[in-house]
């Protein structure tokens, strides 16, 4: 996911997408402590779309805060 994708959506639709990919994040860790998980490299992205998510939402909320 990049960065424009996610700057279009709205506040709600983030945090939504936000709760999504955290239960992914956690079924990929139990996955791999089981032994079934196939695409490692599944885990770096969703922490690294996770983390832009999180960038995104603190930006609109420090320019929220300095708009008052």
């Amino acid at each position: 996911m990049k960065a424009v994708d996610i700057r279009t959506k709205s506040a709600d639709e983030l945090n939504d997408q936000l709760i999504q990919l955290k239960k992914e994040q956690f079924n990929l860790r139990f996955q791999r402590a089981s032994g079934q998980l196939e695409n490692t490299a599944r885990v770096n992205t969703v922490r690294r779309d996770i983390a832009r998510i999180k960038t995104i939402l603190g930006e609109r909320a420090r320019s929220a805060d300095a708009g008052k």
